[in-house]
């Protein structure tokens, strides 16, 4: 395990400024997900903790340790290719044996190591097999193994899964957490999957532009986004946005948007008495949307129905909004009969009409 520190680290390709000076503490043992569109920075930040790019600015810390000038083999961090990066013309036991051989390693604690590894990733029948004879989940438990043998202070992956198909994600989702569960060793990972970043981390780093945006655990993300850009990145479907107004009606906060009007939590009144008639964004889940028999709000025309079997998403028209809601169950509705709809107004988000920035809650 390891505590790894990034100071003012900066990356650019000439003129063009990949990484902007960013600072990151990524805590000893923590299982640590940057997430961000393609192209926000998240790979290139990767490549720098490992050693395969160098540095434009600023310090990398492992231990408290400045390893910035260090080569890749010395910096004891191991990294997991979405490629898999195995050697063709080597068996499975000698792709997980390479760096403990490169390391003059002795053979029998070569040996012991790949063993065990194998065993505990389920691919001990495979060890005598080709990469060629291998099947992509099973190609990538090997790069996994070969990580492992290391028993470096850092994992690195670098988007893993997704060159597998969605069972074959899943299941090596939940091998990848409980390898971290179980040898607690501190790892970061990168995917542009926010389901992934939600179910892996305990802590995620959202990204744009080579910007650090938002950083802290994944529930606290998803409950209080910083603003509207990772408020529809964290979540699936994403967060509704709709454009109001403040409007107080007998007394009641609330927001207008078009025919619809929303009453605030307490939370937000203060927001909301001392802005009157001054635009602003509205978020809800899609979840925090439901069908009601009737309601005072206009209908919603339904536009698309998907129902998966254990749930329902519901793609609509609300006064002129296009919006997901989303519940468990089989939803009954058809495109010919009205919808209406009662938002949680607890779970209300609002967010600055112009910078996008999450409003400041009492």
């Amino acid at each position: 395990m390891a505590l790894v520190e990034l100071v003012k680290v900066a990356k650019h390709y000439g003129k063009v400024q990949v990484l902007k000076p960013l600072d990151l503490t990524i805590p000893d043992g923590s299982f640590t997900v940057l997430v961000g569109p393609s192209g926000c920075g998240k790979s290139t930040l990767l490549r720098l903790l490992a050693g395969l790019e160098s540095l434009s600015d600023g310090d990398i810390l492992l231990d408290k340790q400045q390893i910035n000038n260090f080569d890749p083999a010395d910096r004891d961090i191991a990294m997991v290719f979405q490629s898999y990066a195995l050697y063709p013309h080597l068996t499975v036991a000698e792709n997980m044996a390479f760096h403990m051989q490169v390391k003059k390693v002795p053979k029998a604690e070569q040996q012991a190591k790949v063993q065990q590894a194998a065993k505990v990733l389920g691919i001990d029948h495979l060890l005598k097999r080709l990469p060629k004879d291998l099947s992509g989940g099973q190609r990538q438990r090997v790069a996994m193994g070969r990580a492992l043998v290391r028993n470096p202070k850092v994992f690195l992956f670098d988007e893993p899964l997704s060159n597998l198909d969605a069972q074959l994600r899943m299941e090596l989702r939940a091998e990848i957490k409980s390898l971290h569960q179980q040898f607690r060793t501190t790892t970061v990972y990168v995917t542009h999957d926010q389901v992934e970043a939600m179910t892996l981390a305990d802590n995620i780093v959202v990204m744009k532009d080579g910007f650090i945006v938002q950083q802290g655990d994944p529930l606290s993300i998803y409950d209080k986004p910083v603003n509207t850009f990772v408020a529809r990145f964290i979540g699936s479907p994403p967060m509704n946005l709709l454009s109001g107004v403040f409007r107080n009606i007998d007394g009641q906060p609330g927001v207008a948007c078009d025919q619809l009007w929303f009453a605030l939590p307490e939370k937000w009144a203060l927001q909301a008495r001392h802005a009157e008639g001054k635009p602003v964004t509205l978020g809800l889940r899609p979840h925090d949307l439901k069908p009601v028999p009737v309601s005072t709000q206009p209908a919603a025309t339904l536009r698309l129905l998907e129902v998966t079997g254990e749930s329902s998403l519901l793609h609509i028209d609300w006064s002129g909004f296009p919006l997901h809601v989303q519940f468990a169950g089989r939803a009954r509705v058809s495109a010919d009969q009205p919808l209406y709809l009662e938002a949680n107004s607890e779970a209300i988000h609002l967010f600055d009409v112009t910078t996008g920035e999450r409003l400041a809650e009492e």
